[in-house]
């Protein structure tokens, strides 16, 4: 679940990011801030891709991929706008820093994920900071908190994507929430989630309350409702405000503290719940929101990588425990389990 002390470590290591580029080459910030696309396709370390929006992975935040190669290939999306389409490469970027420097992937050791997570909210929280100077968000969100309006004036303010400024916004979020971009068939354009669990690009949320009575009337409506993960499982209940945005919606929730309201008391925890399982192979306890097995209904342990189904191989004796292990559980350089190298 992406949460404060993620959100937190995901500026912590985009400011990081900024620091090695700097470091490693002078100038290139303000290049990147005045045209990332542009910029990055002289890079002679990097392949640039145009890719059919529809051949990008639904799921990702962005219409983009990253290959680390070799070459590292950054692939972004050719029907995209011309500043989503430097979000997105900035983004890339982000995922190309991270995983060429040792001192960034430090981090990730200490995620319970290995930093999957963490990757990804810094390579958000890379671009929005390139491409949105910190003195318009304290002009138009800062002043007046994360109201939808205020999060479409500061698109206004200046060049960046809607994206871009969303995850800026979302870092500005007083209590946990979504700042969401929908485009007019209802469908999640993008997400910034700070402190609830993320949801998926391309999911339909036009028939959900609030969102609904703005797609359908000015683009501007208030009120309290829930937002559609995996699976059509509702969140809890969130109060929200909306705003029109250059033909798309935008899109603030969050459990309290609504900027746009004098009082807003925290809205009953309703939504989804992981469930917690016991690892049949490794022994592991572990929570998860990932689909499960079709066949045995249990999502794979993030240890042994397995779900509940037998196994189709047979295990290994480790000669220091003397338990029977599935081959996961063995590193290719020992002949020892995990927990007794």
């Amino acid at each position: 679940m992406v949460n404060y002390v993620l959100a937190g470590a995901a500026r912590i290591q985009a400011a990081a990011m900024i620091t090695e580029l700097d470091a490693a080459r002078p100038g290139a910030i303000e290049r990147l801030t005045q045209g990332a696309l542009a910029e990055l396709r002289i890079w002679p370390e990097l392949t640039v891709k145009d890719v059919p929006e529809n051949e990008m992975a639904p799921g990702c935040s962005v219409a983009g991929a990253y290959d680390y190669g070799p070459p590292p290939r950054l692939s972004i999306a050719t029907s995209a706008s011309h500043a989503r389409r430097d979000f997105t490469a900035l983004h890339e970027l982000g995922h190309h820093l991270q995983k060429t420097s040792f001192d960034l992937m430090e981090p990730f050791s200490r995620e319970a994920d290995g930093g999957v997570l963490l990757e990804d909210a810094a390579c958000d929280a890379f671009a929005a900071q390139i491409l949105i100077p910190t003195h318009l968000v304290e002009q138009h969100v800062d002043a007046v908190g994360p109201t939808a309006s205020a999060i479409t004036r500061l698109w206004e303010a200046g060049n960046a994507s809607r994206m871009a400024v969303c995850v800026r916004a979302a870092q500005h979020l007083p209590a946990p929430g979504h700042v969401l971009l929908i485009d007019p068939d209802g469908r999640l354009a993008f997400a910034a989630s700070h402190g609830l669990p993320p949801l998926r690009r391309g999911s339909f949320q036009g028939d959900i309350p609030v969102i609904d009575r703005a797609l359908t009337g000015s683009g501007r409506a208030q009120g309290r409702t829930q937002v559609r993960y995996r699976d059509d499982i509702l969140g809890r209940e969130l109060h929200t405000d909306t705003a029109p945005m250059g033909g798309y919606t935008v899109a603030v929730l969050v459990t309290d503290s609504a900027p746009w309201r004098a009082f807003t008391p925290p809205t009953p925890d309703t939504g989804p719940q992981s469930r917690n399982y016991d690892c049949g192979n490794c022994d592991e306890h572990y929570s998860s929101f990932e689909p499960a097995c079709p066949r045995c209904r249990v999502p794979r342990c993030p240890d042994c990588g397995r779900c509940a189904c037998p196994l189709r191989t047979p295990g290994r004796t480790c000669p220091g425990c003397f338990i029977v292990h599935p081959p996961a559980m063995f590193p290719a350089d020992s002949g020892r389990c995990l927990d007794c190298s």
